[in-house]
């Protein structure tokens, strides 16, 4: 991502989860949490729990400048990552996703923590975000659902290093969020 006033790897924490920059040294940790074939079976590329396609997401987790490893905010450990992403000047829009969690933290509020922090954060920047989720990731769409996501669309995505696959998109702005955070 190129706009250098916008800060895509804020430190970013609340009392579930605490999310920093993903660096090179974290790739272990990463995907010893990763390696759940579970985790994977509703995304578009379920194969992202063996080495080489990890090592691929990883990649282009470090190379995007706005990838998070995201922890429990007490214990420190290593729970996920989510990233920003596909930032468009002229739109005002940038993108969340590539978020997984351990399979014991779902169900459980962190990963709308988590949303809500980088939410918070980047509406401070822009006026829309988009979210790319897999067409057979139901999961994730009824998550995003509930945050006040909009299904706007349908695309054939190739994820970085990955082949094409259909994506649902669900977009919320920044009025949109303000007034659904305020409902809480």
């Amino acid at each position: 991502m190129t706009n250098s006033t916008i800060n895509f790897q804020p430190l970013l924490s609340n009392e579930l989860v605490k999310a920093r920059p993903l660096v090179q040294s974290d790739f272990d940790g990463l995907y010893r949490a990763a390696s759940d074939p579970l985790i994977w079976e509703q995304h578009p590329n379920k194969n992202r729990y063996q080495l080489a396609d990890f090592k691929n997401y990883f990649k282009g987790g470090i190379e995007s400048g706005g990838a998070f490893l995201v922890m429990d905010a007490d214990t420190e450990e290593i729970f996920g990552s989510s990233r920003y992403s596909d930032f468009i000047t002229e739109t005002s829009t940038v993108s969340i996703g590539y978020t997984f969690f351990v399979r014991k933290c779902w169900g459980k509020g962190y990963n709308k923590a988590l949303k809500q922090l980088m939410l918070d954060h980047i509406f401070q920047y822009v006026q829309n975000v988009n979210f790319f989720i897999g067409a057979v990731n139901k999961r994730s769409q009824i998550s995003i659902q509930k945050m006040g996501a909009i299904k706007i669309g349908e695309v054939e995505m190739a994820y970085y290093g990955e082949p094409a696959k259909l994506d649902f998109i669900y977009a919320i702005t920044k009025d949109q969020w303000f007034h659904q955070r305020s409902k809480e």
